[in-house]
């Protein structure tokens, strides 16, 4: 890759559209909007400087491999991911929701949670799921969806569903509840290691123009 050229990685939606406050405090501007462009590869307003928008999933990998200089991720995705070759130096506090996991009303998930007792549980995050239960020594079948989680408890394919909750919205509207806490989640920053070293006179700034909107949000 050039040393002299900087590659981002984004997601389209929500996190797209909160991390356009940061990149326009870092001087960096969009030249098409990725909601409406059936484009892969945005240019900016910097020759040296291109936005790769992928599914929020891939963009951890992408970074890893080097393939992005940097990215922005769900801290939900990097802990599904593991975070291996990832330098995260900020949590962006950007699209926050929280982990939780959720059953239909009505359903007794303390006593169907005890020690020992076993749940088939559906998510699209597996490994959050399967280490949240360990710990709680209750053993669990895990069935991996990709989307519309809160059917599955509905149409009896789980007894609970590990999932990311915003407002609760959703799940009221399908009889369910949230009934366990497993993390809150917001956006990271997330820095491919090598190019840390390698192109640092470019990165540096950057993040430390993102960490200025964070710390001032933060005030």
């Amino acid at each position: 890759m050039n040393d002299n050229a900087l590659t981002i990685a984004l997601s389209k939606g929500r996190i797209f559209e909160e991390t356009l406050p940061l990149l326009a405090a870092a001087g960096i501007v969009p030249s098409e909007n990725p909601e409406k462009s059936r484009k892969l590869i945005i240019g900016t307003n910097h020759e040296n400087i291109r936005l790769v928008i992928m599914r929020a999933t891939d963009v951890p990998t992408y970074v890893q491999y080097g393939a992005a200089d940097f990215g922005i991720a769900g801290k939900d995705v990097l802990i599904e991911h593991g975070g291996d070759g990832l330098y995260q130096p900020l949590d962006l506090q950007i699209a926050k929701c929280r982990m939780t996991v959720a059953v239909r009303k009505g359903f007794d998930y303390p006593r169907a949670s005890q020690p020992g007792s076993r749940l088939r549980i559906a998510t699209k995050y597996p490994g959050i799921a399967a280490e949240h239960f360990a710990a709680k020594g209750v053993h669990v079948d895990i069935i991996k969806l990709y989307g519309s989680m809160e059917l599955a408890p509905l149409v009896g394919l789980s007894d609970a569903i590990v999932d990311l909750v915003s407002t609760g919205n959703t799940l009221k509207a399908n009889d369910l509840e949230a009934v366990e806490h497993i993390a809150d989640i917001s956006s990271r920053l997330v820095v491919n290691k090598a190019a840390l070293k390698t192109k640092y006179a470019l990165l540096d700034p950057i993040i430390q123009a993102f960490a200025g909107v964070v710390n001032k949000e933060a005030v």
